[in-house]
């Protein structure tokens, strides 16, 4: 039960195609086989009962004919009652000279190989007559075994056979003959009419062959067995000579009742076995068939029949595979289109062929991928409008801390009474605020950057003069290259915050490098160094997500915000720090020649992430 229940869970599993096929397997095919089966066997059971029923009625008659060609021996002793000479022998005393024994044996044995052994009656292997006058012996075949002394009809003694013929068959008696030749001992008893007294017993040891010839006529064609034997399961008679005088052991196997039969297996096949008794001998006639040779006909009809079975099979299970590959194409086109817009593909063509109703199903689905992808654009777009609005809110952070510090430092130069310095000064801020105002953009030419941060430096030198040192590294091969707005100045603001405090001279180094197909900006300062607890929460808080609840607000945490918003989580910011060595902090682009790519790049991309 419980297997049945998985082979079922297992079918429900299965893909369409299989179900639909094994469905009709089980509709068409299981019950044609079942259908044939039945038809054989009947049919095979038919003949079985038909065979079995006609060969005992067989067998009844080769069991009389056996009968009547032993019941023509009790005619052969006339022979000798018919004959004065023999009677007169016979008759006579058996006191008598040797030389009269002699001629009168010579007479009787001439006699029995002239009327018995040449005549018409070829079976008869050999002729005994035992009389109380002597013992006559006449024989075709050479034998042994013929003792007298300890025969069941010793000589000088008179037989009262009551007139009947018995049969003696060789397990009863020492004679065999050469080669073994089989045989049956016919005994006749001979009496003297005029005075009714027992002239002796006429013995015949006639050939079995006599059977053979009777039951050549019930198998022709020899492919059965037909064997006589007693009750006791002796064989008189068998077609393999070398099971003659053998005790059947299947005998205990054999149909029970007179004239039934029954199929037995049999050296790995069946047999019909059938059996007959004769009414006065008792002998059992048995005949054995193998199935095969009853069922030749049907067995041809059986193959013809397996072979348009098969045939009709596989052309129906062509036709069915194609009728389910038919069906089911469809429905795994539309799957697999299913798996594209599952994988974030939104573009997919839906042709839908068939008005059936997977066509429907696809139509369905075309139409609301068409609408999903409308959707889509509508949410990217407010999306994308939110994102700029906070990439602005950002960058505009940055504004207000820059003003804050360079005017400090203008400040400090007016109390020091260097209006020159002051000029130069406030000429550069000028520049700065140009170029914070100049575009809304947030992709810039690297160049104009690193101007503004030269700005930014040399204001700086101004304020700090031998405390500060910088150096820029690459600025060669920029020129090509686009970068956000404000992402270094925030940088060099912490290092001149946090190294101006301990160091007496501030060496700064700016590294413009391109690595991988990537643009590196590589910022190093002497400064103090950052705790290791501190990195890490730094580190921390440069992951969050919500660019808006940062703790900073402004700072490293401001431009690695702007660069993820702008590209994706491949770029940004990484902070190596030692104390009492320095920092580096490494800003890692890519390689931008074109700002409308990068715009296309974050509409595809924006649409991606709303598909998926």
């Amino acid at each position: 039960m419980i297997f049945k229940r998985i082979q079922l869970f297992k079918l429900g599993q299965a893909p369409l195609k299989r179900k639909l096929i094994i469905t009709y397997m089980i509709m068409t095919v299981i019950p044609m086989g079942i259908l044939g089966y039945i038809t054989y066997t009947q049919n095979t059971k038919a003949i079985e009962e038909q065979v079995g029923e006609y060969i005992p009625r067989l067998l009844n008659q080769a069991n009389k004919n056996i009968e009547n060609e032993l019941f023509l021996l009790n005619d052969l002793p006339n022979a000798i009652y018919n004959s004065k000479e023999i009677m007169l022998i016979l008759r006579s005393t058996p006191y008598k000279e040797k030389s009269a024994f002699l001629q009168e044996q010579y007479t009787v044995e001439s006699f029995l190989s002239n009327n018995y052994l040449n005549s018409n009656q070829s079976d008869i292997l050999a002729a005994f007559l035992i009389t109380n006058n002597g013992n006559y012996i006449s024989t075709k075949t050479p034998f042994k075994g013929m003792d007298f002394e300890d025969s069941i009809l010793p000589f000088g003694e008179i037989h009262d056979l009551a007139g009947e013929m018995p049969i003696i068959l060789p397990n009863k008696t020492t004679l065999t003959f050469e080669k073994n030749i089989p045989f049956i001992l016919v005994v006749n008893e001979l009496t003297d009419f005029e005075n009714r007294e027992s002239l002796g017993s006429l013995l015949f040891a006639v050939d079995v062959t006599f059977i053979e010839k009777i039951l050549n006529d019930i198998d022709k064609e020899e492919r059965a067995n037909i064997w006589l034997m007693d009750e006791d399961g002796y064989i008189i008679y068998h077609p393999d000579k070398t099971l003659i005088g053998q005790i059947d052991g299947g005998l205990v196997d054999y149909p029970l009742v007179n004239g039934s039969f029954r199929t037995t297996e049999y050296a790995k096949e069946n047999v019909l076995y059938s059996m007959n008794q004769s009414t006065n001998k008792h002998w059992i006639l048995a005949h054995s068939i193998p199935m095969k040779y009853l069922t030749e006909r049907t067995d041809i009809v059986k193959n013809y029949t397996l072979s348009i079975f098969f045939i009709l099979t596989i052309v129906s299970t062509i036709i069915s595979i194609f009728i389910a590959w038919s069906v089911t194409k469809p429905i795994k086109h539309l799957g697999k289109v299913m798996k594209e817009v599952e994988d974030g593909n939104l573009h997919v063509t839906i042709t839908p062929t068939n008005k059936d109703e997977v066509g429907q199903l696809a139509e369905s689905f075309r139409s609301m991928l068409e609408q999903l992808r409308i959707l889509i654009q509508k949410n990217y777009e407010i999306e994308l409008q939110q994102r700029n609005a906070q990439i602005y809110a950002l960058q505009s952070q940055i504004n207000p801390h820059f003003m804050y510090n360079t005017l400090e430092t203008i400040g400090a130069v007016i109390e020091e009474e260097d209006p020159e310095t002051a000029v130069d000064m406030v000429g550069i801020l000028g520049q700065m605020l140009r170029y914070s105002l100049s575009s809304s953009e947030n992709l810039v030419p690297l160049q104009t950057e690193l101007t503004h941060i030269k700005n930014y430096l040399r204001l700086q030198k101004i304020r700090f003069e031998d405390r500060v040192n910088y150096e820029m590294v690459g600025e060669d091969q920029i020129s090509l290259y686009y970068s956000p707005k404000f992402i270094i100045q925030p940088i060099i603001e912490n290092t001149f915050k946090y190294g101006m405090k301990l160091r007496k001279v501030l060496i700064i180094s700016i590294a413009i490098l391109v690595e991988d197909g990537k643009l590196k900006i590589v910022i190093k300062d002497n400064g103090p160094g950052i705790e290791e607890e501190k990195l890490q929460s730094i580190q921390k808080n440069l992951n969050k997500q919500d660019y808006f609840t940062r703790e900073s607000g402004v700072g490293l945490t401001n431009v690695h915000a702007r660069i993820k918003m702008l590209f994706s989580d491949k770029y940004g910011i990484t902070i190596e720090s030692k104390q009492s060595i320095g920092t580096t902090v490494t800003i890692l682009l890519p390689l931008i020649q074109d700002p409308c790519i990068v715009y296309e790049n974050r509409l595809e991309g924006g649409r991606e992430n709303g598909e998926n």
